[in-house]
């Protein structure tokens, strides 16, 4: 087999997730992986930027760098534009795309610097072919993506498409669920890889769930989508993604059970679709009952995780108060003997868990600051528990 080149390529995650997505690309077979803000760095091969849109659950996409330069204005930043060798990532009948991140005191409209990228791809086809290739904001055949820091212009390919947290399986929904891409970054943050029983009794539209029954099976979460934007490159291997996306030589045996509740009948009926959609139903139990009405559970070492409600959309504080003082309270005497996971950007109402947290981390859940606990849950009284 002709041994592929390697390129350099930038996989983009949540802030607090970096680590994990750093572990998941070395476990991929990546080389030279090194974690940047929101981002891990990392070399390999087309095998492994296939792999990588794929296979990897704490990625939101995967860009690939094709060129690097100072510019300090516009015209600058279009004159740069204007060399490049175009033909060889699209043609003048691609349609194309364009992302622009800006941090920069000379590039202070990114609405303008996608602009003249666009000005400068049209006009090099129009020189060389006397046509102008068109923009399509939903799904272009390339998607470009720009990245400017001060002066520091970095141009990549967006391998990806649609962000990789929209795996695919959801098909129903309820208010602020969590986003896929975060809750396997929970889940593997926790050391989850399916050697347990796991419970949520909290479980939403069923993400947690889903992605609880994906990493305990070893199930790539791309299996779900219907594409990826590389499929639409000049270069595309059919052959060699054909191999990828239908090899489940990864995939393993779970002899433990998944257990999802919930108070609402309604999100119960979505996690149910969600759960279907997924092909996992095998593997998940889900009911509709309160957290502290959950009777007779096995719970000596398994994993227990949990989004509550954050009262962000105006429960008062004693509300939350009370909540997450009963979730306390069920903690304590549902699931003892098991380890409890909790994300939550509500602070003061995490303090009225009443436990002492073992670990604490920070993440990002959409645009709000939370804190991520871990708790150990013992068998009767112990000096970690706050009485």
């Amino acid at each position: 087999m002709k041994q592929q080149a390697t390129f350099s390529m930038l996989a983009k995650t949540f802030k607090g997730l970096e680590e994990v997505l750093a572990q998941e690309l070395i476990e991929l077979g990546a080389n030279d992986v090194l974690i940047e803000r929101r981002a891990v760095s990392f070399r390999g091969d087309k095998a492994l930027l296939y792999r990588a849109n794929f296979a990897l659950r704490t990625a939101i996409r995967i860009l690939v760098p094709i060129a690097s330069f100072k510019a300090k204005d516009t015209d600058a930043l279009y004159n740069q534009l204007r060399k490049l060798n175009w033909s060889q990532y699209m043609t003048v009948d691609s349609t194309f795309a364009i992302d622009a991140t800006v941090y920069s005191e000379s590039f202070r409209n990114s609405r303008f610097v996608t602009y003249r990228v666009k000005d400068a791809i049209v006009d090099y086809w129009q020189e060389k072919a006397s046509k102008r290739p068109n923009v399509r904001v939903e799904k272009p055949d390339l998607l470009i993506n720009i990245h400017i820091a001060n002066e520091q212009v970095t141009l990549s390919l967006d391998s990806s498409g649609e962000s990789l947290h929209k795996r695919g399986y959801r098909v129903a929904t309820t208010e602020a669920p969590i986003n896929e891409v975060l809750a396997a970054g929970m889940l593997l943050m926790a050391g989850w890889r399916g050697q347990s029983d796991f419970y949520d009794p909290m479980c939403g539209s069923g993400t947690l769930l889903i992605e609880a029954a994906l990493i305990a099976r070893n199930i790539a979460p791309g299996v779900f989508r219907s594409s990826f934007a590389f499929e639409k490159w000049p270069d595309f291997d059919a052959e060699l993604w054909s191999d990828i996306y239908n090899d489940d030589s990864r995939e393993k045996e779970f002899n433990h059970k998944i257990y999802g509740s919930d108070a609402s009948f309604y999100a119960i009926q979505q996690a149910a679709k969600n759960i279907k959609s997924a092909g996992v139903q095998k593997d998940v139990e889900i009911r509709q009952v309160r957290m502290e009405e959950l009777k007779n559970l096995s719970t000596s070492g398994a994993l227990v995780m949990m989004n509550p409600p954050y009262g962000e959309r105006l429960k008062s504080n004693k509300e939350m108060e009370d909540l997450y003082s009963a979730i306390g309270t069920a903690l304590k005497h549902q699931f003892a003997g098991a380890t409890a996971w909790i994300i939550s950007s509500n602070a003061a109402a995490m303090k009225c868990i009443g436990l002492k947290p073992s670990k604490k981390y920070h993440l990002l859940n959409g645009e709000l600051d939370c804190q991520y606990n871990k708790y150990e849950l013992f068998q009767g009284k112990r000096k970690d528990i706050i009485q």
